[in-house]
């Protein structure tokens, strides 16, 4: 099988362009290295096979299923920065948003609300919100899984839910391209954790990766950079996504 590549996490189509763009730069640094990778991107249909391929070349995951299930499997290349403000570099942080209308002013106030998450195993999604309410005193129980943070602010918008955590970079893109976003607004913000990294498969040399794609940042023009929102690539030590607590898996969804 050919090696594959994928920037997943972050692309819609406002985005897939820029992305793309990127990546023809990457590539050409990459090879001019003497490098050999893909040269365009992917959107795998199965993206958990996709990042434990012994193909991989390179992928952005989320940092839970890299703890709990990749972090064996593959290799850590770095974690993008994309310029959060209150987060360090590299690190990124869930916004609680709710309706713009709802009079509720707490987190606590809307302990019985109808909570609308991604996946059960996203960070940003499920996971920081599940700690940050326990030391609130209590845990959503009025769960629903919506495929996607784009639809759990739909939700939300719709009044289908009452509370969504979005992962905060994904926040500024619904902010930016999507009108509903007018009807919300961020009731709280977990503390920040590494963000989503970079990730080659095991036995493949990190370093020439890295180096390229930082490089690629220093040559890619301002307009792309901006779209990708990626400003920087910087190492995180494995140990601090390991260390991440885990929340168990919810079985009360509706």
């Amino acid at each position: 099988m050919q090696a594959t590549a994928s920037l997943p996490m972050y692309v819609r189509a406002e985005t897939v362009d820029a992305h793309n763009a990127f990546w023809a730069i990457f590539h050409g640094i990459f090879t001019d290295m003497g490098g050999e990778c893909p040269s365009s991107l992917i959107m795998p249909d199965d993206i958990l096979l996709h990042w434990r391929s012994p193909d991989l070349f390179l992928s952005q995951t989320c940092g839970m299923p890299y703890r709990v299930m990749l972090h064996d499997h593959v290799t850590l290349v770095g974690t993008p920065d994309y310029g959060l403000s209150g987060c360090p570099s590299g690190h990124y942080q869930s916004v609680l948003v709710v309706r713009s209308d709802d009079d509720r002013k707490t987190l606590p106030d809307f302990k019985d609300a109808r909570f609308a998450f991604n996946e059960p195993i996203s960070q940003s999604g499920y996971s920081a919100a599940w700690f940050h309410t326990e030391a609130e005193g209590f845990h959503f129980t009025n769960l629903i899984q919506s495929g996607a943070h784009v639809k759990s602010a739909r939700m939300v918008a719709a009044g289908n839910a009452d509370i969504a955590s979005l992962d905060a970079v994904t926040w500024q893109f619904i902010q930016e391209y999507d009108a509903f976003s007018d009807q919300l607004r961020v009731l709280d913000r977990t503390i920040p954790t590494p963000g989503l990294p970079l990730i080659t498969a095991k036995g493949n040399d990190p370093e020439p990766i890295f180096q390229a794609f930082k490089t690629a940042l220093t040559h890619a023009p301002a307009d792309i950079l901006t779209k990708t929102g990626i400003r920087d690539l910087v190492p995180i030590p494995k140990n601090s996504y390991l260390e991440i607590p885990t929340p168990p898996v919810p079985n009360n969804m509706g």
